[in-house]
């Protein structure tokens, strides 16, 4: 059984994880060491990017040595309502002591979208430490889509089955869009993997992966294997289809 916690709603889930990553970042202080965040579009981390930008979680991390990059990106420009950097941006970086050298987006706006991947992977290969030569976060922040998608990658897409490039431009079909995203090489050699998931429109997919397969599909959530932790932070509402 996948490692799970479940949390009454978004706010006691976004506190409980918000603790956790300030309790390993300052563990990676304590031994010397920088430590490095993927983090993660969408709805339900906005809230958890609020309470690490607010005290008393702000006031305890030593922000200089925390090096912030993106799991993936929309082609978009970074001041566009759709961006994931604007979402984090100004619900988290615009309220942060942190050097802004220590921030690093996807350039999703430029034109050639294999060039933006190609630069960020260049930017991971430089910055972050490696691993069988694939770059190693300390945490991947991911959110589940209702499909099964985590990052951008999406059932039927061929990044799915990417494993030289750790950063891929992909063509999602059905949202008629391209974006840019880290691949499973990647995702896999992180030493933690949190997945949020809360509400109710996230319940179906939640029961599919973790409950008991009745459906029995396969979703790009299922192929994150990764060597270190794996763990799923639940609000009550998303986890209201499990059986323990």
């Amino acid at each position: 059984m996948a490692n799970r916690k479940i949390f009454a709603d978004l706010d006691q889930l976004s506190k409980e994880v918000g603790q956790t990553i300030v309790d390993l970042i300052n563990q990676a202080n304590r031994m010397g060491k920088p430590f490095s965040i993927a983090l993660s579009g969408g709805s339900t981390p906005r809230r958890l990017y609020q309470c690490l930008a607010q005290p008393p979680l702000v006031n305890h991390v030593p922000w200089g040595g925390v090096y912030i990059f993106f799991g993936d990106e929309r082609a978009v420009s970074p001041d566009d309502a759709l961006s994931n950097y604007l979402m984090a941006k100004t619900t988290l970086f615009d309220h942060l002591p942190i050097p802004s050298g220590n921030t690093f987006r996807i350039m999703g706006e430029l034109a050639d979208h294999k060039d933006a991947a190609e630069q960020y992977q260049h930017t991971m290969l430089d910055i972050l430490p490696r691993e069988e030569g694939i770059p190693v976060f300390d945490l991947m922040l991911l959110g589940i889509g209702g499909d099964g998608h985590i990052a951008s990658l999406f059932p039927g897409t061929p990044i799915l089955e990417e494993t030289e490039k750790f950063v891929r431009a992909v063509y999602v079909s059905k949202l008629h869009a391209w974006r840019l995203s880290i691949t499973y090489p990647v995702i896999n050699h992180a030493k933690h993997v949190f997945i949020l998931a809360a509400g109710t429109d996230k319940a179906e997919i939640v029961h599919d992966v973790l409950g008991d397969m009745t459906n029995n599909h396969i979703y790009p959530v299922q192929r994150i294997q990764p060597k270190g932790e794996l763990m799923w932070y639940l609000d009550s509402a998303a986890a209201s289809k499990l059986v323990d």
